[in-house]
């Protein structure tokens, strides 16, 4: 479940410095628009106080993968439309899911403008960051996803799940690498392990 969480989220945390205000959404868009390929680590906290670390690569448009470190080593791709996980520890087929009833499809999109993103129900400052709220208008029950970005330069850093049953699942970034050429084998195989370099 909290893969789904995860899964149903979306992507992209160094320790900098802490933005004066609340970003436009304009900006964040710009941010967002100009993520072409990214590679990071990321640390989970589940609603339990567990954690759990992995690898992130993403790749716009469309492209995301999750590959959890073990002993979990579940892996959630975003490709085609489609999020899909797998759990090599169960018996079952990999689950799918649309990507356009998550928030992940928000940073996946070819062309990103909250502004206009029927999925943003929240805009505010916490304080520290901007944090931008998303969640599927026709399915609140869902839960919602809190993505949370600083400035100087603007980054996401973190994002925090609410799922419909009150779970809150936060997975905070490493520092982020852009623009790199990445393996294409990331956003197809859904098998732990596969090399990042083509």
């Amino acid at each position: 479940m909290k893969r789904i969480a995860l899964a149903l989220a979306l992507t992209l945390v160094a320790p900098a410095a802490w933005a004066a205000d609340k970003l436009p959404l304009a900006e964040i868009s710009t941010y967002l628009n100009g993520l072409k390929t990214v590679q990071t680590t990321f640390t989970q906290i589940n609603d339990d106080g567990s954690l759990s670390t992995g690898k992130l690569w993403l790749q716009r448009p469309g492209r995301m993968r999750f590959e959890y470190d073990p002993p979990d080593r579940s892996v959630v791709l975003a490709k085609g439309g489609t999020v899909i996980i797998h759990d090599p520890k169960s018996n079952q087929p990999p689950e799918q899911y649309p990507l356009n009833r998550t928030p992940l499809s928000i940073v996946l999109a070819r062309t990103v403008d909250l502004d206009r993103a029927n999925m943003v129900v929240g805009h505010a400052f916490d304080g520290t960051a901007t944090v931008v709220t998303a969640q599927d208008p026709e399915n609140p029950e869902y839960g919602r996803i809190d993505l949370m970005f600083t400035d100087a330069p603007v980054e996401l850093r973190k994002w925090v799940i609410h799922d419909g049953a009150g779970s809150r699942t936060t997975v905070i970034l490493g520092p982020l690498t852009k623009g790199n050429s990445l393996n294409q084998n990331l956003f197809i195989d859904g098998q732990p392990g596969v090399s990042a370099s083509r």
